[in-house]
């Protein structure tokens, strides 16, 4: 099965369910857009030194560790799955609004951790989301999620535009509105009911105990780790070298549209390419990234090194949703998702709070080390593409 599948009930979707998933898969993308460049920026207006950055920027993602599988699994079980969101989303602005008051260190790592635990489920089950319109009504995932690739680019323009005349302090007020934007979403997501499987295969062994699809989904993660070091302090540095908020904005921003073209094309790269292919060649592009990332190209090398982002990112992840697809049942989607966006969450966790460590004494040769991590990724995808069944009907 690819991501795009040939299901014939089209017609049995809810209304508008592509252009209401788009909403939706835009949300957390408008708070990525804003927190995930500027927030350590917000974070150094407090006169936070680089390991304590890093300390504040990790532990969230522990948090996600620990509650993003036991909320999936919930979200997989209730009447809709997708009545998680709205929750989740007014949870997080609660987050937000706390931070205003949050000056020091700990208030801020103990918010800002609430945050992560409470922000969990969102992606994980719009994502699943997404992979259920594929598997009963055919749709493209990569049309849909590329809204969300978008959304993201607007937001970090727009924010880079504001910090450039507003410097740190916009950050919270621009979380606090992403956060709204998210709990009305949550009123708008698709009411997709529960798994459509009968109850003698819903029974059956779970797909999910699959070793070479947690391998694969370690890997992925793995490699997605080695970008923690240029979410965490590449908004800094390039701040340190003089350029602006919007010349920021402009260089997250082209490592995004990137990305977007990468799903619109997400089609044809699945009719072209094997999963196993993009999530290898996704990962052997993050390993060059890092080794020319701490070389002197000035802004238009940065530029270009953002534009791998396509791959390093985008690749991997549409093979990792195709491998979902084929290896798991539907009923146990939001589950996938839950244990792939775990060990996203605690690889992300470990990168980031060695980050702060690594960057402090080794600056941007610190980037060597992130190739090392993704070296290692691309590893454990060899691994799983050797461990993986050898058929056809088992997903071989």
């Amino acid at each position: 099965m690819s991501l795009v599948s040939q299901a014939p009930d089209r017609g049995a979707a809810p209304r508008w369910f592509s252009q209401r998933s788009a909403l939706v898969c835009s949300a957390p993308m408008i708070v990525n857009g804003t927190v995930l460049p500027f927030f350590p920026v917000w974070l150094g207006t407090h006169a936070l030194g680089d390991f304590e950055i890093g300390v504040i920027l990790a532990v969230p993602l522990l948090m996600r560790v620990i509650f993003a599988p036991l909320l999936t699994m919930l979200a997989d079980r209730l009447e809709e799955r997708t009545s998680i969101l709205l929750w989740s989303g007014l949870l997080c602005l609660a987050t937000a609004i706390a931070l205003i008051w949050s000056k020091s260190f700990w208030p801020i790592v103990i918010v800002y951790a609430l945050q992560g635990a409470f922000l969990s489920p969102y992606v994980p089950v719009v994502e699943a989301m997404l992979i259920t319109g594929v598997r009963r009504w055919g749709y493209d995932y990569g049309a849909i999620r590329l809204w969300g690739s978008l959304a993201f680019i607007f937001a970090t323009l727009l924010g880079g535009f504001l910090i450039g005349h507003y410097s740190g302090s916009i950050v919270l007020p621009l979380m606090i509105c992403g956060f709204i934007v998210m709990s009305l979403m949550g009123l708008v997501a698709p009411k997709i009911g529960n798994a459509r499987i009968a109850k003698t295969v819903r029974r059956a062994g779970g797909s999910l105990r699959r070793l070479d699809l947690h391998l694969v989904m370690i890997g992925s993660a793995v490699v997605q780790a080695s970008h923690a070091l240029l979410y965490a302090f590449s908004a800094i540095y390039w701040r340190e070298l003089g350029y602006s908020g919007t010349s920021i904005g402009i260089l997250w921003s082209a490592g995004v549209m990137a990305e977007v073209i990468a799903f619109y094309f997400a089609r044809q790269l699945n009719r072209s390419f094997g999963a196993w292919t993009m999530i290898r060649f996704g990962a052997t592009v993050a390993v060059c990234r890092w080794l020319l990332f701490p070389l002197d190209m000035g802004y238009v090398g940065y530029l270009t090194l953002q534009c791998l982002h396509a791959f390093t990112f985008a690749f991997c992840h549409i093979g990792i949703q195709r491998r979902i697809v084929d290896a798991v049942r539907e009923d146990q989607e939001a589950s996938a998702q839950g244990a792939y966006y775990f060990y996203n969450s605690i690889f992300m966790a470990a990168a980031t709070l060695g980050s702060g460590y690594i960057y402090s004494g080794l600056g941007l040769h610190a980037y060597y080390v992130m190739s090392l991590v993704a070296l290692t990724g691309l590893g454990c995808v060899i691994i799983a593409y050797y461990r993986q069944p050898q058929s056809e009907a088992s997903g071989g």
